[in-house]
């Protein structure tokens, strides 16, 4: 063992992080040719060809370490002790002036294409041609290989890019917490998602936004609020989206420029390589590669639906520059957890029913759509291909109802999906306005009468509806436990319906608590939230584990947001 590294193994130094770099985006793909080397490229502009700009963020004042994720640090082989170092600190709150080599001192940003619910929009670039959309205040500024897996760092809040769009390219402590403390909370549910590095705040930068009065139960902000700005690094295999291949197929489409299609091909080959390494062999010809990479996105992203309803997920604005093109969940935007449940569950007031809870695999689908529309001009020439991209994509909504399907058997603790069952179960649910969490995780511990569950209704249920729910048990339990041990039964439906669950009203002093440096809740919360399917200390359940309170219910910033900046 040599003595860069503590008596653990683990790294504590930013010279050895800087050893484990490996930069495949930037090594494979083109910058913009109109870029700066240096990285200094804030002014909104439009970007007509290149993978990727260089930029360098611009730093937090008087930047403040809040937390780090553990788990994270742990797979990568990292020491806690890491998190605490100026030299992580300062790279992390955006100042890359001193990393050491072969770190880059230059961060970079992406643009893409935006479609909402399969229509494609460039009326958010300034410049009404899709030429300034992109990553406009969130910056790759490493790309590493940790234990045999690739990954890429970003920090979101880091400052101005050409696709700012002349916004300040600033994140705000409270969005920067949500997103920090989401990220970890849905790994540790078992739901495919990009992960949290670090929290960082300034102790004197600060930017205005809209937001809520106290006790407000207005649907859109009635103020500007003065916020503490801050930066929380998000780490996921790659960043790339669905998005980005729109974006460039547009451009090969409409031969916008004669590299158009070599960087549309560069493109798709990028993302085989970073996310389907192991499911495509790079040595076929390449229009099967793409038969391949559409089939193994359609399997990614399918199970990815099934698991946000499994858990009560909604993310609230599932456009394509939304929907990473790894099939995992990605920007922790306007998201929610469904509390008291409803199908029609959206906690962003500009999202639409269409992004709404249970409509996300239909936005899913039109995603995919985009997604292999993207694809087609590489095998444009080749009728049969087409036609067997044509066939993956008309299989999606039969594969994401047969993963839909399998994930309430499980919820239920049953051999197969039962559709009767399940219809008559999301009835009952909504009747009684049941906690969708805790109905579950009561429902675990396989009650025989309508007392088993009760703690999970928000309101108390009359003798009819008593006799329903008494009658929707009885049916449940003889297929649960049809010749099935119960501890048995029990035990699997506790390992996918977890105890606890994001409840926003129980976040917001976290990060309110924050803006004066206190982390107290953040940590407890990272505690709770990493162990969802545990039982936890009595405290712990007395605090996390109930019913949202009235006064919750319709309150601004917390059942419901206009913005996530």
């Amino acid at each position: 063992m040599t003595d860069t590294l503590n008596k653990s193994g683990k790294i504590n130094r930013l010279v050895d992080f800087a050893k484990l770099t490996d930069y495949s985006l930037l090594d494979t793909l083109s910058p913009d040719p109109q870029s700066t080397e240096s990285g200094d490229d804030y002014d909104p502009r439009q970007v007509f060809s290149g993978h990727y700009v260089p930029v360098k963020p611009t730093p937090l004042n008087d930047p403040l370490y809040l937390a780090h994720s553990k788990a994270l640090f742990e797979e990568l082989g990292l020491d806690d002790a890491l998190a605490h170092t100026d030299e992580f600190v300062r790279l992390f709150s955006g100042d890359m002036t001193q990393v050491p080599e072969p770190m880059k001192k230059t961060g970079w940003a992406t643009g893409y294409a935006l479609s909402i619910y399969g229509t494609e929009y460039i009326q958010q670039c300034p410049f009404q041609t899709g030429n300034g959309y992109g990553d406009g205040r969130a910056m790759s500024v490493v790309e590493l290989v940790a234990n045999g897996k690739r990954w890429e760092m970003q920090l979101k809040g880091g400052g101005r890019t050409p696709y700012c769009r002349g916004a300040d390219g600033r994140a705000v402590l409270r969005s920067s917490v949500r997103e920090f403390l989401a990220q970890e909370h849905m790994h540790a549910l078992g739901v495919s998602t990009s992960r949290s590095l670090s929290l960082i705040m300034s102790q004197t930068d600060t930017v205005e936004r809209p937001w809520y009065l106290e006790g407000s139960t207005s649907e859109n902000p009635e103020i500007l609020v003065t916020n503490p700005v801050a930066i929380t690094t998000r780490v996921a295999p790659s960043f790339l989206r669905v998005g980005q291949l729109e974006l460039f197929a547009r451009r090969a489409r409409s031969h916008q420029h004669d590299n158009a299609m070599s960087e549309l091909k560069a493109l798709v080959q990028h993302v085989i390589k970073r996310e389907y390494p192991n499911e495509i062999a790079p040595s076929q010809p390449f229009d099967k590669q793409i038969l391949q990479l559409a089939d193994a996105f359609s399997r990614r992203l399918t199970s990815l639906m099934a698991n946000w309803l499994r858990v009560g997920y909604c993310q609230g604005n599932f456009n394509s520059d939304n929907c990473a093109a790894g099939g995992y969940t990605l920007d922790y935007g306007p998201f929610g957890f469904c509390e008291k449940f409803d199908p029609m569950f959206q906690p962003w007031t500009g999202g639409g029913q269409h992004f709404s809870f249970f409509n996300q695999p239909v936005a899913a689908f039109k995603n995919f759509e985009m997604f292999c529309r993207a694809l087609a001009p590489l095998i444009a020439d080749n009728t049969g291909q087409i036609k067997a991209l044509e066939t993956v994509l008309n299989d999606f909504p039969k594969l994401v109802d047969a993963q839909i399907n399998a994930m309430w058997a499980k919820k239920l603790g049953l051999a197969a999906f039962d559709s009767d069952l399940v219809t008559s179960l999301f009835k009952l649910m909504t009747r009684t306005e049941v906690d969708y969490t805790m109905f579950f995780r009561e429902l675990s511990s396989l009650p025989d009468s309508v007392s088993g569950i009760s703690k999970s209704f928000y309101k108390p249920v009359d003798d009819s509806l008593s006799n329903d729910w008494d009658k929707w048990l009885a049916t449940w339990r003889s297929q649960a436990l049809n010749h099935a041990n119960p501890g048995e039964v029990s035990a699997q439906m506790k390992r996918v319906n977890p105890k606890y669950t994001w409840r926003e009203w129980l976040v917001v002093p976290a990060y309110q608590q924050a803006a004066s440096g206190d982390t107290t809740l953040i940590d407890e919360l990272q505690q709770v939230l990493t162990r969802p399917y545990d039982e936890q200390s009595a405290a712990i359940e007395q605090k996390y584990y109930q019913l949202r309170p009235d006064e919750y219910m319709r309150a601004g910033g917390v059942s419901h947001y206009s913005c996530s900046s």
